[in-house]
């Protein structure tokens, strides 16, 4: 009696699993917008904090950043900070600093191509993005390769597939594509593909402006309505130590001027590019951050800025850099407090240096992924298919990956506890030693009670080897080949194909954009 009512419900689920068989689930669950269920967990004291602080600020007032654009360096010196053209130092006052953080918004209204991917970038909230800036892509199909525009499509075409993935990003570069044109393929497949927040580039200002100008053809805006909302976002690095390059500071000027969102994100590696301790690297990454925000607020007092944290360690014997750590979790909880010691949203990293879609990637992408979730991160980048410290993008691991950012979103949603779920009623129905399997409890509610897995097959041995015994990373390959043959992009997406490409016909033939460095 108990294996056959089990042997029904299986069939049922089977029929409305979202794994490689291909049908649809029952379960609708909302992962676009998701609040953090979790207290951020501390590592510092409030009082280290505020030293890691106050120690920041003294490094950006004694010591000074190198700012190698010089018209940076002209606004620098233009808002009160002390510049020495020689050496391109610029020292940056406390007091500088704290108005800039003064007005700094600590609400930030991301807005999709269609509302229902609008996002709001603010403490407490939750967003997801794939790897980013690989220059490979692999699979197990067709292997490691360099990265192409074809390959970018299909990062693009999955992640919007996904829900909890909830802005775009520059996976893989399309290295097939003149980096004078580049931008706007790139560009037109995420405008074409896909309805969620878009990123463009931030290498000089013609290839910024073509990519403002493309959202502004494909969302129907004029000038004012793009300046007037956040469209798009970049992400901008500091060169650590203490450098700020010429493409990442014009970066800083042209979507300050223009009301875009700036991700600031130093990328400091404990023991290579920071001090070896967790404390001390975080120092340098928060005073790289805040002349980075600084910068922007100068150039217009309300830009809407990112804090941004990307900090780990790097392997001792051989200088490569590690995720996944407890280094990089313990960064990324110290990034957190310091966070909202300054009250703005915040930007975090995942990934992993392991080589290949295996347990060692598993197990460093998941434990990045947690000092995210319990440190209160807004968006957490290089959350999904990142792989060999950002060498290559996987698509197998991409899949994984969701898996476990979809179980991170199941958290987010209340758990019931009224007198209905609590089932004093459904106890009573079933006698000891009995089973739930038919209880009018489970059966009003098993088609949508539990999470259906994407990728983890739950069947026994027997059946698994029946079935072919495949690996989770073969599921995958199945899961990614499927959701690419049946992609339908939005009707609202594909529609601005035709303005798209008139632009960039006619920016082709006038020369394209040659990146800026």
């Amino acid at each position: 009696m108990i294996d056959e009512a089990a042997r029904d419900l299986r069939r049922e689920h089977r029929r409305g699993r979202t794994g490689e068989a291909g049908s649809e689930s029952s379960r609708h669950p909302n992962y676009r917008f998701l609040k953090n269920p979790f207290l951020p967990q501390p590592i510092f004291s409030e009082d280290q904090v505020a030293a890691i602080h106050a120690t920041a600020l003294r490094v950006l007032e004694e010591l000074g950043i190198k700012v190698l654009l010089p018209k940076a360096r002209a606004i620098y010196a233009k808002a009160g900070a002390l510049v020495d053209e020689d050496n391109q130092m610029v020292r940056i006052g406390r007091d500088m600093v704290e108005a800039a953080l003064a007005s700094a918004p600590r609400s930030i209204p991301a807005l999709g191509g269609d509302h229902s991917r609008d996002l709001t970038l603010e403490l407490g909230s939750m967003a997801f993005l794939a790897g980013s800036g690989a220059p490979n892509v692999t699979d197990l199909e067709r292997g490691r390769r360099p990265g192409t525009l074809a390959a970018f499509e299909e990062f693009m075409k999955l992640i919007q597939h996904f829900d909890v993935l909830h802005m775009l990003g520059p996976c893989v570069e399309p290295q097939d594509i003149d980096n004078r044109f580049r931008h706007y393929a790139v560009n037109r497949a995420q405008l074409t593909l896909s309805d969620k927040f878009p990123f463009i580039f931030a290498r000089g200002t013609p290839q910024v402006e073509d990519g403002f100008e493309m959202i502004r053809l494909a969302r129907g805006l004029s000038e004012d309505q793009f300046r007037t909302g956040a469209h798009c976002y970049t992400v901008i690095n500091t060169n650590s130590p203490r450098q700020l390059d010429i493409p990442m500071a014009q970066g800083i000027i042209d979507f300050a001027r223009a009301g875009q969102v700036l991700i600031v994100t130093p990328f400091c590696l404990a023991g290579a590019m920071a001090p070896i301790t967790v404390a001390g690297a975080l120092t340098l990454q928060h005073a790289e951050a805040l002349a980075g925000l600084t910068l922007a607020q100068i150039v217009r007092p309300g830009a809407p800025v990112v804090y941004g944290s990307f900090s780990s360690n790097v392997d001792m014997k051989s200088g490569a850099p590690a995720f996944g750590t407890p280094e990089h979790i313990k960064a990324t909880l110290g990034a957190g407090q310091l966070a909202r010691y300054i009250g703005l949203p915040w930007r975090s990293g995942g990934g992993s240096a392991a080589n290949i879609a295996d347990a060692q990637a598993a197990h460093e992408t998941q434990f990045a992924l947690w000092g995210s979730v319990l440190a209160g991160a807004t968006v957490c980048i290089h959350a999904a298919g990142w792989l060999e410290g950002g060498l290559s993008v996987s698509l197998e691991k991409l899949i994984i990956d969701v898996e476990a950012l979809q179980t991170v979103a199941e958290l987010c949603a209340t758990t019931p506890g009224d007198e209905d779920a609590i089932g004093f009623e459904a106890i009573a129905e079933v006698q000891p030693g009995g089973h739930f399997f038919s209880a009018a409890h489970t059966m009003s509610r098993y088609r949508t009670a539990f999470y259906e897995p994407l990728v983890a097959d739950w069947s026994n041995f027997g059946n698994w080897t029946q079935s072919g015994g495949k690996t989770a990373t073969e599921r995958a390959t199945g899961i990614w080949k499927r959701i690419l043959s049946d992609f339908q992009p939005p009707a609202s997406a594909a529609a601005t194909t035709g303005v798209l490409d008139e632009f960039i016909a006619r920016r082709t033939e006038e020369g394209g954009a040659a990146p800026i460095s």
